[in-house]
């Protein structure tokens, strides 16, 4: 890989980057966690924080995790039965991103957030204020939507929304979306025999959200490729830059971070 090609120009700059791990990912059949992939994605982290990157990581999953744990084949509908999903599958996902950080060195603090903090002064002063004394002793704030007692006024829907708007509290430069897809297609490549890969966007029209919201949106995750689109429209007006790639691929957080073409970049205009 040459280092004279823009996205490793781009990658050896960053410093503090915003990792979203979607649901699709972190949950293997059955609803049940891949801790095997789990534990290989934070041990990528871990290399991006000795090459001295802040990384801030939003995950998905408490729900899937719970669905497992209560034995449960379908996502609910109801919010007090995803609230209670929630609360039962995020300490079970805390348990395994504290385990795989302690090991190699690292310890990870929680981060519960709602809608309305991001609303209020002192609600995103505070939030900020215990992002920043995270990064400062080098733990990896690990985030979620605070499910088990959001309601439907102040839930964010997704959290590829809540990632984007990480990014804006805490100044990051970067914001990696992982799901379970090589990134933007002019087509939902699940549907559609031929498709084209969409390497690099500069500037999100309505037509890459046309093509978007036509995509499958996952059984359980709460998203799909319509709102990645529109978090990555957000980080591009911060002039922030942004990559969707498939977290399912080996290495993918080193090789993006090494330069190579994984991913859909998203480059701000003007940069």
């Amino acid at each position: 890989m040459t280092k004279n090609n823009e996205r490793y120009k781009i990658v050896n700059k960053v410093k503090r980057i915003v990792i979203k791990i979607g649901t699709n990912v972190l949950t293997s059949s059955g609803h049940r966690l891949d801790t095997s992939l789990m534990e290989h994605l934070c041990l990528q982290v871990c290399w991006l924080m000795e090459k001295g990157k802040q990384v801030i990581i939003v995950t998905s999953g408490a729900i899937g995790a719970g669905m497992q744990i209560l034995g449960w084949k379908k996502r609910p509908t109801k919010m007090a039965k995803l609230q209670a999903a929630a609360s039962v599958g995020q300490s079970r996902l805390m348990r395994f991103y504290e385990r795989i950080f302690r090991e190699e060195g690292y310890n990870v603090g929680q981060v519960l957030l709602t809608r309305d903090i991001f609303e209020s002064k002192k609600g995103r002063k505070n939030a900020l204020a215990t992002l920043e004394t995270l990064l400062t002793y080098k733990i990896i704030p690990v985030i979620n939507e605070n499910d088990a007692v959001a309601f439907e006024e102040i839930r964010f829907g997704d959290n590829d929304q809540l990632s984007a708007m990480v990014v804006e509290l805490i100044g990051a430069d970067m914001l990696v979306l992982l799901t379970d897809v090589n990134g933007l297609f002019d087509a939902d490549p699940k549907h559609n025999g031929k498709v084209n890969f969409i390497s690099e966007v500069r500037k999100i029209t309505q037509k890459h959200i046309t093509i978007a919201r036509e995509g499958t949106p996952s059984k359980l995750g709460s998203g799909g490729m319509e709102s990645k689109i529109l978090a990555m429209k957000k980080v591009l007006e911060l002039g922030c830059y942004g990559i969707i790639a498939n977290g399912k691929k080996p290495w993918i957080i080193k090789d993006i971070f090494l330069g190579k073409k994984e991913g859909t970049i998203f480059i701000p205009e003007g940069k």
